[in-house]
């Protein structure tokens, strides 16, 4: 390749790795510790802005219990006590990155492209992308698309930004009264949609907004958002359809948390067997129909699949011993506890990312 100048272009060498793990979630995390304790090198990939997967997109602050050891956690907590755990093995992580292709060499190692220009080389692809990428579920109005990241928005990045607005937060899930409930407190006027008086939010917030309600903090009305009014394409009011008939709000930014929808993308593409909209998995080691591309967490489906946590860090374990093979086709692994693994010990003990 040359530039118009008719000088050659220098392309970055590919990023060698034994195995790429494609998702950050505390599934694709977990794994990236685990890679390290059973001897092998990774780089991690994922779409979205900010590790954490599903969990810190839907639900950042709400207790889980079934993770081992810890009787609760939020999931905000869990990320970071996973990023701790694997930060003695200096593991990359590369976000607001798409994997578009994948092929394999006839070496059998894989040749993997983002759509933002990364290349990989690597022995091994672990998915553990969750149910697929994950893309907001967006307002099905023409006019919300001109105002999106000024004045319709699908996530909240900074408080800040809504100090002294009205706001009209639409969805009835966690994250529409939580940060309908957090806007309360630096925006003038908070008012939540929802098409119904029940939500699919956990009853303490329910509750706590209901008291906020109550208390003239924040309004809430029964509805769904049937136009935009944006003259001179800037929002100025917002339309809610309604039971007797229609309402008028006016408003300055719209928040609109119906929720994420997964979309396998390019992962439908790459040949692998998938059921359902999940990839298919051999449950002795969680490898997919193609040979050294495993998945693991929601993603992967076999009989009895349970979506749980504690069930993809299994997939990882076992699929990463199999991934050492791929690696390392001419060396035998010897399994150790990591107890008696004083290696594993020192590293954890510095926090050296050095790995022999």
């Amino acid at each position: 390749m040359t530039s118009e100048a008719g000088t050659p272009i220098q392309t970055p060498p590919p990023i060698s790795t034994d195995v790429l793990i494609v998702g950050a979630g505390p599934v694709g995390l977990f794994a990236a510790f685990e890679a390290g304790v059973v001897g092998l090198s990774c780089q991690i990939v994922d779409t979205l802005e900010r590790i954490g997967g599903q969990c810190i997109e839907l639900y950042p602050d709400k207790p889980i219990y079934d993770i081992p050891a810890i009787p609760s956690c939020t999931a905000r907590e869990l990320v970071d006590r996973l990023m701790e755990q694997c930060r003695p093995f200096d593991v990359p992580i590369h976000l607001s990155q798409r994997v578009e292709t994948v092929r394999q060499r006839e070496d059998g190692r894989w040749t993997v492209t983002t759509g933002q220009g990364l290349v990989f080389d690597t022995a091994a692809i672990m998915l553990a992308a969750g149910n697929g990428a994950f893309v907001p579920q967006r307002l099905a109005l023409p006019e919300a698309t001109t105002l999106e990241e000024r004045q319709v928005h699908y996530s909240v990045r900074n408080l800040s930004d809504f100090a002294d607005k009205t706001v009209v937060v639409a969805g009835g899930g966690d994250s529409a009264l939580d940060w309908a409930l957090a806007l309360r407190k630096v925006a003038r006027r908070v008012v939540l949609v929802h098409r119904r008086n029940g939500f699919s939010a956990v009853a303490s917030s329910v509750d706590e907004m209901r008291r906020a309600v109550d208390a003239g903090e924040m309004e809430f009305m029964v509805g769904s958002i049937a136009a935009l009014h944006a003259p001179d394409d800037k929002l100025a009011s917002i339309e809610i359809r309604q039971i007797g008939g229609t309402a008028q709000i006016d408003a300055e930014h719209l928040v609109v948390l119906y929720g994420l929808v997964a979309d396998l993308g390019p992962i439908a593409n790459w040949g692998l067997k998938i059921v359902g909209g999940r990839v298919e998995v051999d449950t002795s080691n969680y490898e997919s129909s193609r040979h050294g591309i495993f998945a693991v967490g929601d993603i992967a489906n076999y009989p009895n699949k349970q979506k749980l946590i504690l069930s993809g860090f299994h997939e990882a374990s076992l699929a990463l011993r199999k991934a050492y093979t791929y690696a390392y086709p001419d060396k035998k692994r010897v399994h150790v506890h990591s107890s008696y693994d004083a290696g594993l010990a020192e590293r954890i003990a510095s926090g050296s990312g050095h790995h022999e």
